[in-house]
């Protein structure tokens, strides 16, 4: 049997290559179009202009429903051996959830609304998608230390920690420089400008902060081989 057909381990392993290719699928049409820099644009910039525009909010739209889907599997997983050992309360996992979901729902307005036309809201999604889902790593993580050992070993509950730290420790820095870099209509940056640094440090942050989220659902990949998800239908008969 190969391993991405058992259990629910092709969901994680699927959303970890869609997202993945998302980011550098854009990035690579927008050089070769010469929309952005070659350093570190905002992964937002390399999804600003079509027809990476249109490439970006696809393949994030679709990555987005994945994340749903691996969110919610993952949460009954939790749910299942939270009620089976009596190790976790039950109110944690809820909010884990719900931060997850929070954020793909902030992935679907960035990819919706690009930052050249609408940026309010491209931004606010910006910063739904980024600090729910930093939020939601974490808690992931204090979630794998206390279901242990019934599910992931130390080895993954650390790395998953690890992740965790990188991103929200990235993702300071994300945000306050964000703040001190000056919108313009060009998305091309001068290396001479003043507020170039602090540009850079935010761009450079939030592809850590983007791939360390990524790079998370990665550590699924073990645990979803040992479940799978059945639909029940129930006929209801109205008198």
């Amino acid at each position: 049997m190969l391993w991405f057909t058992q259990g629910m381990c092709f969901l994680p392993a699927f959303l970890v290559v869609w997202s993945s290719t998302t980011f550098v699928v854009a990035y690579i049409v927008a050089l070769f179009r010469k929309d952005v820099d070659v350093v570190f644009p905002y992964i937002s910039d390399t999804g600003a202009n079509p027809p990476e525009s249109c490439i970006f909010g696809f393949m994030t739209s679709i990555a987005s429903f994945t994340g749903v889907l691996t969110m919610y599997a993952r949460y009954k997983f939790v749910e299942r051996l939270g009620r089976e050992n009596r190790v976790l309360r039950p109110s944690l996992n809820v909010a884990a959830l719900v931060l997850g979901l929070l954020s793909c729902l902030g992935m679907c307005f960035v990819a919706t609304f690009q930052e050249t036309t609408v940026m309010p809201v491209h931004d606010a999604g910006a910063l739904l998608f980024f600090i729910s889902g930093v939020l939601y790593i974490i808690l992931q993580s204090v979630i794998s230390y206390q279901i242990y050992p019934h599910s992931s070993s130390l080895v993954t509950c650390g790395i998953r920690t690890a992740i965790a730290t990188v991103a929200l420790l990235a993702i300071f820095p994300t945000i306050i420089c964000a703040f001190f870099v000056t919108r313009r209509t060009t998305l091309h940056r001068d290396a001479r400008d003043k507020d170039y640094s602090v540009y850079l440090a935010s761009a450079v942050s939030e592809w850590i902060v983007a791939f360390s989220f990524v790079c998370f659902f990665f550590t699924y990949i073990p645990e979803f081989k040992l479940f799978a998800l059945q639909v029940k239908v129930e006929w209801l008969e109205y008198f």
